[in-house]
């Protein structure tokens, strides 16, 4: 395939890459001469897609993926109390890895079971926020550092998000690594980095902005409607056009139009696009995100993108309350869309060229509050796509026990096994970041045994 190359980004070129974050809003600079030569010396580049949805509010995965063997199954029963899902209802699993147990999907995520045992989805064992690695005595005797603020939404959404759980790094750890492999995408207007959810600390990057998409498509401007919208969308083109003499008027109006035109060049490209065959979820804002999703990834040619990292907030996770009739919903909801998407890539034949990885910023307690959990720990993800080496379950899963060798002795909030570092580094090399610049990315990557999960190849 031609493709344009160049050493050097014109000060246009870089405000054509990082645009569309805020109608316009541009940092200047340019990309680091480190990052081009990383971008130059890779083979010729292969399209790859790294989908981050997002479970808002703390994902009780301990009903997600449930032990079934009986002496798990009862310190699970003893745990959960009256939110516990019947034995007899979970949905079988059967990891490729035995761990001396055996598994159940909870009864609403049919398509996550299928999923799981079609080899296209793999868990995450014991996932949280981590400076170093921590035992449940280290934590009892406050002798190991751990994230600041433990079981807050907010600040927990950060350190999820940020290259370092320590609550002052700035850097989203999806925007490092867009900002690392932007170069592969060569001359195009759009950003690596687009977010269907609204601003997000995870795109946050050094030379590249977040573009801001829509469920239905590019954000345009409003007033441009019907026939007489027409007359007025060209008057606006004219004056928009007119020549400025100073400098700082130039660069406003260079500001202002390339987010426009961005608008009328994706607006064009998707409405040209055939339609998807495979039909997403009826009333789910969910799905018709994950549908837009992939009808962008449908045009990544007709945009010129080599790589691309999207962001999706799915909320509702924050089940304090009525969590025996909302988490059905919420699994059935995210089952069914995640089956649609995968299929939907498999349809575009590009399955094996996008990873979509189910996080979220805790877990939820083991113990019932009667009506449903509060703010956990540890808990476990997800990771799909035709790369992943699915129908495994990777890392320990811990101990349920309530005041047990993994609880830190509240309410059965799950010390973690396993750090966000660890998922985010074995995405980011697979995603094509040089396996060598990890580290720095990640500063606190050296403090746990391995910076790859394994389950990317």
């Amino acid at each position: 395939m031609n493709r344009k190359r160049r050493t050097a980004p014109s000060r246009r070129d870089f405000l054509r890459w990082s645009a569309g974050g805020a109608m316009g809003a541009s940092t200047f600079g340019a990309l680091s001469s480190a990052n081009l030569l990383h971008a130059a010396a890779q083979a010729t580049p292969t399209y790859r897609a790294l989908v981050v949805v997002y479970l808002a509010g703390g994902n009780d995965s301990h009903n997600l993926i449930v032990p079934t063997s009986a002496t798990e199954y009862g310190q699970y029963l003893d745990s959960r109390q009256n939110l516990a899902v019947a034995q007899n209802e979970l949905l079988a699993i059967n990891p490729t890895t035995p761990d001396g147990r055996t598994y159940g999907i909870h009864p609403a995520a049919p398509g996550i079971q299928t999923l799981f045992e079609d080899g296209k989805l793999a868990f995450i064992a014991n996932v949280g926020n981590l400076l170093e690695p921590v035992t449940k005595a280290e934590y009892d005797a406050d002798s190991k550092p751990v994230p600041p603020r433990l079981f807050s939404h907010n600040d927990q959404t950060q350190q999820s998000m940020r290259v370092a759980a320590d609550g002052a790094a700035t850097l989203g750890w999806a925007g490092a690594f867009a900002d690392r492999v932007v170069g592969l995408n060569g001359v195009t207007p759009l950003s690596p980095s687009v977010t269907l959810s609204g601003s997000s600390p995870l795109l946050a990057g050094q030379t590249t902005q977040q573009y801001h998409l829509s469920k239905n498509g590019s954000v345009s401007l409003s007033g441009f409607n019907g026939s007489t919208g027409a007359a007025l969308r060209s008057t606006f083109d004219l004056l928009r056009a007119q020549s400025q003499p100073h400098l700082l008027q130039q660069q406003y109006q260079t500001m202002r139009n390339e987010p426009i035109e961005l608008d009328d060049l994706l607006s064009g490209v998707l409405e040209a696009a055939p339609d998807l065959v495979t039909t997403f979820p009826d009333d789910s804002g969910f799905a018709e995100t994950m549908e837009m999703v992939a009808k962008m990834i449908q045009v990544r040619s007709s945009l010129g993108m080599e790589r691309q990292v999207f962001y999706v907030k799915k909320g509702g996770g924050d089940t304090h309350a009525g969590q025996l009739d909302d988490q059905p919903e919420l699994f059935g909801d995210l089952s069914a869309t995640l089956a649609a998407f995968q299929a939907a890539m498999e349809e575009l034949n590009t399955a094996n060229e996008v990873t979509v990885a189910v996080i979220s910023e805790f877990g939820r307690t083991l113990s019932s509050n009667g009506q449903g959990t509060d703010h956990g720990w540890g808990g476990h993800f997800m990771v799909m796509g035709g790369s992943v080496a699915g129908r495994d379950i990777y890392g320990t899963m811990p101990s349920l026990v309530l005041d047990g060798p993994d609880d830190s002795g509240d309410k059965g909030r799950i010390i973690p096994t396993q750090s966000m570092d660890q998922v985010a580094a074995t995405l980011g090399r697979w995603f094509g970041v040089n396996p060598a610049q990890l580290p720095t990315i990640f500063p606190n990557l050296g403090n746990f045994a391995s910076s790859d999960l394994g389950f990317l190849p």
